[in-house]
């Protein structure tokens, strides 16, 4: 289809809610979405594609055909939704890549040397499952805890090809493990205790710790002390396993946290667990950056949950989602629990949502390397600034005092990132008076009048250019610009009254606010302070030289080479003018010395006259 038949065909949609099913020309899906009306909802992509994101004004154009299919009610249509992006997995959705159950423990006694494993789903394969726990890390602690209690095999040896063979390993000599490897060891006693496992899944403590003890006794009647030492370590760490309840009470939360943050180049989707107020672990994802973090959340919670099979009893939300009510009523028929969904306002249920939101950004900035910052903050600029790109930005400032040496500094950054090999210097030619926009004008046509001639160092075209000024400053390179044919976007950058940048503006005065960014706010700050840098630079090595060498030029004998000799051996010309006339003779001919100590020496005599005369003038003061 072509875009015009797509647009028809999405016009002439009913009023109804359903799912529209986005394909490519090759029949794949690559977008599902749920609507109220399917109408409005599917021909906003085919109206005004410029106010799209990047991403969507990418899927749109990949768009080859699409299906919807109605539903009976917005419910129906969330329930379809999910069932069709968990089916298909589109491209331009946002999916976790962790589409896992809650976790749950694995124990199947019939097996010849059973084993404690842990699973994301319960199958029917005659084995014992408990759980399921709030995540991963809870639950390998909780094997981890019940293993070490009864002193089971931590290692990855495989008992039927492994046991009675060898010595056993650092375990068995750290006192964690009963040695199930080493010879002398039976089938009988392992099963023992891995059915004293088992109970402990089923929170049956007591009824271990009391096997242990009568264990204990026994060999302490038979004078088997080193033996009963060990069942007496072993009952201590059920007993304390009991006082915890870890392997069952608290191992769900009963409360889900959900955290989302991002940084200039990634987001991250956090869920923190939480049973009786207690932490009990943290899962999360790491994203690209989406177009509106409200729906990704929406979208993400509907997976993560869906996908587990279990749901706490509330989950709190940084900010509203759509579909809220809908997906707490699909919850509720998938699981048979009600589920609340909330987004707090006050108290302790606010300050977990800000401890969510900390992990998530934590884990996002944690992830971000330098690199991927800039380009993010880059790609944030493009977006405020409503440019394609940002990748090469040009930057100009002029630099004078009182209308002489007057220069300008060129500096370039691409991807955020100054490159000092190309910048350039401009000596302004043919103006007298300080005229800051004439000089930004003649700058302008000359570097670009370059680049229509395809000068070397001068042949690359810039996406951006960043003029040391306001509107005018602007306007009057856009102006320059127009004169040689080209379209670039031009910027001002405006300081405040601490001489900070505080935004940017266009050519007829719209400002751009860039101090609610900090990545954006830090990157402009850097270019004006580094196109100041370099002009001010430039003009000071100029007046410098120029101050430096205009007294010099009218003393006789003395020219460019042997200026150079002075300056390199005196330094400054207040060294050279104390100077006697024999160091002088040691630089220069006798003839060329005698010259310039006569300078310096008759400028000296002819300021003690003039004093001498004007203090003669005075009247004498009356006795």
């Amino acid at each position: 289809m072509t875009f015009e038949e797509l647009k028809t065909k999405a016009l002439s949609l009913p009023y109804e809610p359903g799912v529209y099913i986005m394909r490519d020309k090759t029949d794949h899906v690559i977008y599902v979405g749920k609507a109220k009306k399917l109408k409005n909802r599917v021909s906003q992509y085919f109206q005004d594609t410029a106010s799209h994101s990047p991403k969507t004004r990418m899927m749109v154009s990949k768009i080859h055909h699409f299906d919807v299919i109605v539903a009976a009610s917005e419910f129906e249509a969330l329930v379809l939704e999910c069932s069709l992006i968990k089916r298909y997995l589109p491209k331009y959705n946002i999916l976790l890549k962790d589409d896992k159950g809650y976790p749950f423990v694995r124990l199947n006694m019939k097996d010849p040397y059973p084993t404690i494993t842990l699973v994301n789903r319960i199958t029917d394969d005659g084995a014992e499952y408990y759980g399921p726990y709030g995540s991963r890390g809870v639950t390998f602690k909780v094997i981890e805890t019940v293993k070490q209690a009864l002193m089971l095999p931590t290692c990855d040896r495989q008992f039927i090809q492994n046991w009675g063979h060898g010595r056993p390993c650092l375990n068995y000599h750290m006192n964690q493990c009963s040695g199930w490897c080493a010879p002398g060891k039976t089938r009988e006693q392992y099963l023992a205790v891995m059915e004293q496992a088992r109970q402990l899944f089923q929170g049956k403590y007591k009824r271990v710790a009391d096997d242990l003890r009568q264990e204990m006794l026994a060999c302490a009647e038979n004078l088997e002390f080193e033996l009963a030492a060990k069942l007496r370590d072993r009952l201590n760490a059920v007993e304390a396993l009991g006082q915890k309840q870890l392997v069952t009470a608290g191992a769900l939360a009963d409360t889900d946290v959900i955290g989302f943050a991002q940084t200039e180049a990634k987001a991250c989707f956090a869920v923190l667990h939480f049973s009786g107020g207690n932490l009990l672990d943290k899962d999360y994802e790491i994203l690209q950056i989406p177009d509106d973090p409200a729906s990704a959340v929406s979208s993400l919670i509907k997976q993560y949950y869906l996908s587990r099979g279990f749901a706490p009893k509330r989950i709190l939300l940084p900010f509203e989602t759509e579909d809220m009510e809908l997906f707490a009523r699909l919850l509720e028929q998938q699981f048979g629990r009600k589920t609340k969904l909330l987004v707090p306002q006050r108290g302790d249920n606010v300050r977990m949502v800000e401890l969510a939101v900390k992990n998530a950004f934590e884990e996002a900035q944690r992830i971000t390397g330098k690199e991927e910052k800039l380009r993010g903050t880059v790609a944030l600029l493009e977006k405020m600034l409503s440019v394609d790109s940002a990748n090469r930005m040009e930057s100009y400032d002029i630099s004078n005092i009182s209308g002489t040496d007057i220069v300008a500094g060129m500096v370039v950054f691409e991807d955020g990132k100054p490159k000092k090999n190309r910048y350039k210097r401009f000596k302004i030619e043919g103006l007298s008076d300080q005229d800051d926009y004439a000089s930004m004008r003649q700058v302008i046509l000359r570097r670009f009048a370059r680049l229509k001639a395809g000068d070397a160092g001068f042949d690359e075209r810039p996406d951006v250019l960043l003029m040391d000024g306001g509107a005018v400053h602007a306007r009057t390179a856009e102006e320059a610009l127009r004169e040689l044919d080209l379209s670039i976007p031009v910027f001002g950058m405006v300081k405040d009254d601490r001489h900070r940048t505080r935004a940017l503006v266009t050519p007829s005065g719209m400002e751009i606010s860039i101090d609610g960014n900090p990545s954006v706010f830090a990157l402009i700050g850097s270019i004006q302070e580094e196109v100041h840098r370099f002009a001010i630079s430039y003009h000071r090595s100029l007046r410098s030289k120029r101050l430096r060498y205009s007294e010099l030029d009218s003393i006789e004998g003395i020219g460019p080479k042997r200026k150079q000799e002075l300056l390199k051996t005196f330094r400054s010309l207040q060294a050279m003018s104390a100077a006697t006339l024999t160091e002088l003779e040691r630089v220069l001919p006798r003839d060329a010395a005698a010259h310039v100590y006569d300078h310096f020496h008759q400028n000296n005599r002819k300021e003690e006259e003039s004093i001498c005369e004007s203090s003669a003038e005075k009247p004498e003061a009356s006795s």
